[in-house]
C-alpha cells in the first residue's frame, strides 16, 4: 500500500470510528429527550418509539456520510458529497429498520399478551448471541452499502465487491456493538454505562473503517 493510499485508509478509519462515537451521543440525547415523553407500555408507544428510532438515522447519514466523504473525495472527485450523502441514508434508514423491527414485533405482541414474559426474560447464551449480532451485520452490511454501490459502480471496476465486503465488515463490527451493550447493562454507575457503549461504538467503527476502508483502497487505484 503506498503512502498516498495509506492516508485515505487512515482517512477513511478515522472518519468512521469517529463519526459512529458522535452519531452515538447526537442519537442517544435526541431520542433520550423523546423517549422519556412516550409511553411505550402501550402499542403505539412502542411504534412510535420505533418511528423515531429509525428517524434517528438520519443523523447518522449526516455524521457518517459526510466523514465518509471528506475521508475520500480526495481520490474520488467525481462523487458529490450530496450523492454519497443520499446514498449512506438510503442504506442507514432500511439498516436502522432491520435492526430494529424485530425488537419492537416482540415488544408489541409482549403488550398484546401473544408471548410469554419468561420467553423475553431467556437470556441466550453469549456466543449465541454474537452469532446472531455476525448474521445481523452482515444483513445490515448488505443494505447499508447497496445505494452506495450504486454511487460507486461508474467509478471504479471492482465497485460490486462493495457490497460482501461491507457484510464482512459489519459481520465483524456488530458483535462489537452487541458485546458492548452487553458490558453496559452490567455497570452500576451512568457514567460507566457511557464509557463502555461510546468504547464499543468507537471500536466498531474502527473495525468497520479498517476492513471496507481496506477494499476503497483498492477501488481508488482501479478507478474508471
Amino acid at each position: 500500500m503506498s503512502n498516498n493510499r495509506s492516508i485515505l485508509w487512515l482517512r477513511w478509519i478515522a472518519a468512521n470510528g469517529c463519526s459512529e462515537l458522535v452519531v452515538l451521543v447526537a442519537t442517544f440525547a435526541t431520542i433520550g429527550y423523546l423517549m422519556i415523553r412516550i409511553d411505550v407500555g402501550h402499542p403505539a408507544g412502542i411504534l412510535l418509539s420505533f418511528a423515531i428510532t429509525v428517524a434517528s438515522g438520519t443523523i447518522e447519514a449526516t455524521l457518517v456520510g459526510s466523514a465518509q466523504w471528506w475521508a475520500m473525495h480526495a481520490w474520488f472527485p467525481r462523487i458529490g458529497r450530496m450523492a454519497w450523502w443520499r446514498a449512506t441514508l438510503v442504506g442507514a434508514l432500511f439498516g436502522y429498520v432491520l435492526v430494529y423491527l424485530p425488537s419492537t414485533l416482540m415488544s408489541m405482541s409482549f403488550r398484546m399478551g401473544k408471548v410469554a414474559a419468561h420467553t423475553l426474560a431467556f437470556e441466550p447464551p453469549l456466543w449465541t448471541t454474537l452469532l446472531q449480532a455476525a448474521v445481523l451485520g452482515a444483513a445490515a452490511g448488505a443494505l447499508l452499502s447497496f445505494a452506495q454501490w450504486l454511487v460507486l459502480r461508474d467509478r471504479a471496476r471492482q465497485a460490486g465487491l462493495w457490497i460482501p465486503v461491507n457484510m464482512l465488515a459489519w459481520a465483524c463490527g456488530m458483535p462489537v456493538i452487541f458485546r458492548g451493550m452487553d458490558l453496559a447493562f452490567k455497570q452500576n454507575e451512568i457514567w460507566q454505562f457511557v464509557l463502555v457503549v461510546g468504547g464499543a461504538t468507537l471500536a466498531a467503527g474502527l473495525v468497520v473503517g479498517a476492513i471496507n476502508g481496506w477494499f476503497l483502497v483498492v477501488l481508488a487505484g482501479e478507478k474508471t
